[in-house]
């Protein structure tokens, strides 16, 4: 298949690939769309099965970037870099090393931070071939892990889904299924914990996920049974294109939001779960914390307290969207993708 002829490609501006023959770097950069700046995006390094599966993450994620960019009002374009490779086992300070050089090339119309299989010490040896790195720890208040961030945000998106959903200001006595447990879920868990609500939990990790649960006192189902759990929210915090045809069918929530990328296996999926009566609550909206405090980071007036107000408007943002959708009567997927690409797209001009 070609790339233009790729069912993930939506006019993107750049496709990179980059081979390093003495690391064992494989990887591809993927540039969405940099109207609004340079385009930021994690670097996921993964065991994929073949190259064809790493392209489609990159291009998919690359493009749920320049929509989340574009949703949370920042002045950067959207971007993606994959590493095909078992991060437990293949990555060395060589390989990181090589995929900054990669990410230098292109002179800063990418900017690389962590993502699923890298972590901040990661990008600090990328940070010493290239400039073009975020997610470090650069100021007093700054963490250099976006996970707490966006596991605010998703909390704050959640609590605006239950009032436009479930017509509650409270989460006390909800059921909530997550899906995966690693540090934005985990982050998330503590959050509903202390909300009142109770948690069932799911991960591949089943040491991480038994030791959560026994703290926060949870139920735990595997990762297979999940989706059959009798809650009022289901939030996806693993993998992406994890609510398809099946999933949709099985879903026994009213309300989905949650930390993942991309969600949805197809955009029919959102219309799906729309005619099932099921609150889809668009998941570039709502994980967006972790981006905005990224942002942020590269400004020399950072400020905690101004970060925190800027992913406060994740809930004013999806108050807009969801009263829109059920003004139209239709899921709030198509709705929040019109309100960004009004925001980044010269061609609306």
């Amino acid at each position: 298949m070609t790339l233009f002829a790729h069912p993930d490609f939506d006019h993107h501006e750049q496709i990179i690939y980059g081979n390093d023959r003495a690391s064992g770097l494989q990887a591809i950069i993927a540039i969405h769309n940099t109207c609004r700046g340079p385009a930021l995006g994690g670097l996921r390094i993964h065991a994929y099965p073949t190259e064809e599966r790493a392209l489609a993450d990159a291009l998919r994620l690359s493009r749920g970037m320049t929509y989340k960019s574009a949703i949370a009002d920042l002045p950067l374009g959207g971007g993606k870099a994959v590493i095909i490779a078992d991060p437990k086992r293949h990555k060395t300070p060589a390989l990181l090393e090589a995929m900054g050089r990669l990410i230098a090339s292109q002179g800063g119309r990418y900017i690389t931070a962590e993502d699923s299989g890298s972590g901040e010490q990661d990008m600090q040896i990328i940070a010493g071939v290239t400039e073009h790195v975020s997610g470090l720890r650069r100021h007093g208040n700054a963490s250099g892990d976006p996970s707490p961030f966006t596991a605010w945000g998703v909390f704050n998106a959640l609590r605006c889904a239950v009032r436009h959903g479930l017509e509650r200001d409270d989460l006390t006595g909800l059921r909530v299924a997550i899906q995966g447990v690693g540090h934005v879920g985990e982050h998330l868990a503590r959050h509903l914990h202390d909300a009142g609500a109770h948690l069932i939990l799911a991960d591949v990790d089943t040491q991480a996920v038994k030791h959560l649960a026994n703290e926060l006192h949870a139920d735990m189902a595997s990762p297979l049974d999940i989706f059959d759990a009798e809650v009022d929210i289901f939030a996806p915090c693993a993998m992406g294109a994890v609510l398809d045809k099946r999933v949709c069918e099985r879903l026994k929530a009213s309300i989905v939001v949650g930390a993942a990328n991309n969600q949805l296996a197809t955009p029919e999926m959102a219309d799906r779960l729309h005619q099932r009566g099921i609150l889809y609550t668009p998941d570039y909206v709502a994980n967006a914390g972790g981006l905005i405090e990224v942002a942020w980071q590269r400004r020399e007036d950072y400020r905690h307290d101004l970060v925190m107000e800027h992913i406060a408007g994740i809930e004013r943002t999806l108050d807009e969207i969801f009263d829109r959708a059920s003004r139209e009567q239709c899921s709030p997927a198509p709705i929040a993708d019109r309100l960004a690409e009004e925001r980044f797209s010269p061609r609306n001009d």
